[in-house]
């Protein structure tokens, strides 16, 4: 046989035992987190000294934040809609302040005479 390999077939970390040559698996706490459209998200947590377990959690599904009051779950977030600069300008502005500031520079285009 030329060329043989003898570790063929396998692949890194593989063992002949499996899980039970990795270690010991560390105590899990598993919390149940809700959001507003009514997901149970159930992550675990590895248990040790000082472990502090966040108030809110993001749903993988529809990725609203979740709080692990069931009856009361955080509202999402409200998302403004994205604003032209002409929108906030418009803010800013009355049409009175709009027709003067255009007024001014009319004027000041027909004073060196690019425009008439």
């Amino acid at each position: 046989m030329a060329g043989g390999n003898a570790i063929r077939g396998s692949r890194v970390g593989a063992g002949p035992m499996g899980e039970a040559e990795r270690g010991e698996v560390a105590a899990r706490v598993f919390v149940s987190y809700y959001c507003a459209h009514n997901h149970e998200t159930r992550p675990s947590f590895a248990e040790e000294p000082g472990l502090v377990i966040p108030e809110f959690w993001d749903c993988p599904r529809c990725g609203f934040p979740a709080g692990q009051d069931k009856d009361n779950p955080p509202q999402p977030p409200r998302v403004e809609p994205y604003k032209t600069h002409l929108a906030y300008v418009k803010e800013r502005r009355s049409d009175t302040d709009g027709a003067a500031i255009l007024d001014e520079a009319l004027g000041s285009l027909r004073d060196r005479g690019l425009i008439k």
